[in-house]
């Protein structure tokens, strides 16, 4: 398996696999600046993680998807990051979950403003 140990590199593939797209999509949705997304996708497609395909519909597009491996290799890190996560949350109390998921909430309202 090849390493990806950078969040916006493992972020961006794990974008991939819930929707392929554009790079200038992915930036956007990624919140970077396109050059900063023409280097992740560079890495990613090195690693054999990402191909580029023409859009069939507008051949100026080129189109982004993941592999099979990229595809495994997110299905391992969500694994991984929810096993840390787990072992974590293990012996806090009730209130203190209820207030997690609580701050998950207004975090996630913040992110998307």
């Amino acid at each position: 398996m090849v390493p990806v140990t950078c969040q916006p590199t493992t972020g961006a593939l794990a974008r991939l696999t819930e929707a392929p797209g554009a790079a200038g999509d992915l930036a956007e949705r990624e919140r970077v600046s396109a050059p900063s997304m023409t280097r992740t996708i560079a890495a990613l497609v090195e690693q054999g993680l990402v191909v580029r395909q023409p859009d069939a519909s507008d051949g100026r597009v080129t189109l982004l998807a993941p592999t099979q491996q990229g595809r495994d290799f997110v299905v391992k890190e969500k694994a991984r990051r929810d096993g840390w996560m787990a072992a974590r949350l293990e012996g806090m109390s009730e209130h203190e979950r209820d207030v997690l998921a609580q701050a998950a909430v207004l975090l996630g309202q913040v992110a998307t403003k």
